[in-house]
């Protein structure tokens, strides 16, 4: 008896390892500093499961990697013009509702913004929010909160913006009092002028990637970002956090719809329903809202749950604006962005 329990604990030990190793894993594809290790791991451990987190910078980033075949995601994290783009081309598996029971925790205004899926037939709003303008006060002590910021001489070669084409013409865009969604080509050409000759030669780059950590060490006053890479970058530089300021102009801009979307032909279809219904929990989203200093815009009893500070309110964003899919106009921006703004590069 003693030498068949000892075999079978050798055994179970040595092909434990395969067990684990051969597990549910959840592959998902997200924004960078977008969604707390804390969080993760409460899954992990709820389901007995291994999540894979990978990070993109942009839209584009992301769509190429996924039309080029790369990664085998489960879960992906557009912004709305590309949730529309990526149903139209048939990338995203339909979401099964049946299956979700915090769907009636996401604000209805929310969903109402969300034109391009308000029935949640393929996307599941996960954040509602702007990217705005990042200043250390310390070394730019006045400043008006406009996107003329970057048109300032005396910051040249101290500031950056990212590297993004619908969130940078959309701000040139909303400076001259149009839509971020204009289909006109002469208010995106002036756009592009406005960007070529007034923005662009005071910009040190263009950076979507490690204008967090360009702000933290010093080199640059003043970026155009997401305020949580920043502020993840400074919490412990209590100075730093002290003197840094975070705006969305007044002039408004692009506003971004985040969602959790499951890609076609995903494996773990059932565990990324159960993943969606898990960050919409109002204790987890509080958690991810008070992570990164958001208001929690799209969960709305989790409200209740918050107990951090915000770096902005869903107030500042009266004046932002959704990005649509542009369809074929899309073009004349990929001409002004490519061909133009950041040709040579």
């Amino acid at each position: 008896m003693r030498k068949t329990t000892l075999f079978l604990t050798v055994m179970a030990a040595l092909i434990m390892p395969v067990i684990v190793s051969c597990g549910p894993r959840l592959k998902i594809f997200n924004w960078t500093y977008y969604t707390p290790d804390s969080v993760i791991e409460k899954f992990e451990k709820e389901y007995n499961v291994k999540v894979i987190y990978d990070e993109f910078a942009s839209n584009e980033d992301m769509f190429a990697k996924l039309k080029a075949g790369g990664g085998s995601y489960d879960i992906v994290f557009p912004s709305g013009d590309y949730v529309s783009i990526m149903m139209q081309l048939g990338m995203l598996e339909k979401i099964d509702k049946t299956k979700l029971n915090n769907l009636r925790n996401i604000d209805p205004d929310v969903l109402r913004r969300a034109t391009y899926d308000p029935d949640m037939e393929y996307s599941v709003p996960y954040y509602y929010g702007a990217a705005g303008v990042i200043v250390n006060t310390a070394r730019v002590p006045d400043f008006e909160q406009s996107w003329s910021i970057f048109s300032r001489i005396d910051l040249k070669g101290r500031m950056t913006m990212l590297d993004d084409m619908r969130e940078v013409m959309g701000d040139a865009l909303a400076y001259l009092g149009y839509s971020v969604n204009t289909k006109n080509p002469a208010q995106i050409s002036e756009a592009r002028d406005l960007i070529n000759i007034s923005w662009k030669p005071n910009l040190v780059k263009f950076d979507a990637e490690a204008f967090g950590k360009g702000y933290a060490n010093g080199d640059f006053w003043v970026v155009q970002g997401y305020a949580e890479v920043v502020y993840e970058e400074i919490i412990d530089n209590p100075q730093l956090m002290k003197d840094t300021y975070y705006f969305v102009p007044k002039e408004g801009g692009p506003a971004y719809l985040d969602s959790m979307c499951i890609l076609k032909g995903s494996k773990n279809a059932d565990l990324a329903h159960k993943f969606i219904d898990f960050i919409h929990r109002p204790e987890i989203y509080a958690e991810f809202a008070d992570e990164f200093g958001f208001p929690a815009t799209a969960n709305v009893p989790a409200r209740k749950f918050k107990t951090g500070k915000s770096w902005y309110e869903a107030e500042d964003l009266v004046n932002t604006e959704l990005k649509d899919d542009l369809g074929a106009t899309l073009d004349l921006y990929n001409d002004a962005w490519f061909n133009s703004i950041r040709v040579g590069e």
